[in-house]
Formats: structure tokens, C-alpha cells, sequence
């Protein structure tokens, strides 16, 4: 067992992991991507990200801004002409990671297909 993980690891135990927690926050669907395009040290519109991800609806847009910026992963800054938002310290500290991640998969994609497809 790891020693991350008590013997036996309660619901108690899984309610209260911080890890889980922004886990399942930045692992929903359109977390990671939000995050990606806010990435390059500007600010951006609630429009221009619309317009940025298809597919994405607007109704999803907005929770998933607001789940954000409620974990301090970016900033939401109102101006006169329209609503900013751009990463902060916090979220610039994740990117590291959530690329690293990317690159596993990328680069472990045909292994990960493959025991997959084993499997059927």
C-alpha cells in the first residue's frame, strides 16, 4: 500500500482528499482546455473563449469559468466593454502539470490503445 493511503482507504477518507477534490474539478471535461488557451499571458473574453472551443456550450462555458475562478485558478476582471478572464499565480503553477500529464498520454497513447484493445 502506498504510504500516501491509510491500509484502508474510507468513503471519509476519499470526501476529504484535497487531491480528489481539484482532481475532479480540473478533470472535468472542458477544465483542462480552458486553462490551456488562458495560457498565454493575456487576457481573454468570455466570448473569445467561446468562440475559441467548439462545441462547448455557453451554458457550460460560464460553470466552468466560475468553477475556476471559485478554485483561484484564474481571475475575472469586468471592464467597461466586457468581462476578463486570465490565469493566475495558482493556475500558471498547475499548467506545469497538466502538460506533463498531456505528454504521458501522448506519448503513451498507442501502449494505453493497445492493452485496450486486448481487452476486448
Amino acid at each position: 500500500m502506498s504510504p500516501l493511503l491509510p491500509p484502508v482507504v474510507t468513503e471519509t477518507d476519499r470526501a476529504s482528499c484535497t487531491a480528489t477534490d481539484i482532481l475532479r474539478s480540473v478533470g472535468e471535461k472542458w477544465s483542462v482546455l480552458v486553462l490551456a488557451i488562458l495560457n498565454d499571458d493575456r487576457p481573454h473574453g468570455f466570448n473569445e473563449l467561446d468562440r475559441t472551443i467548439e462545441g462547448l456550450s455557453r451554458r457550460i462555458l460560464t460553470r466552468t469559468l466560475r468553477n475556476l475562478e471559485a478554485d483561484g485558478l484564474f481571475s475575472r476582471h469586468p471592464t467597461p466593454d466586457r468581462v476578463e478572464y486570465s490565469l493566475t499565480d495558482l493556475g500558471r503553477s498547475l499548467l506545469p502539470l497538466v502538460i506533463a500529464l498531456g505528454e504521458w498520454a501522448d506519448r503513451n497513447a498507442p501502449a494505453i490503445e493497445a492493452a485496450r484493445r486486448s481487452r476486448l
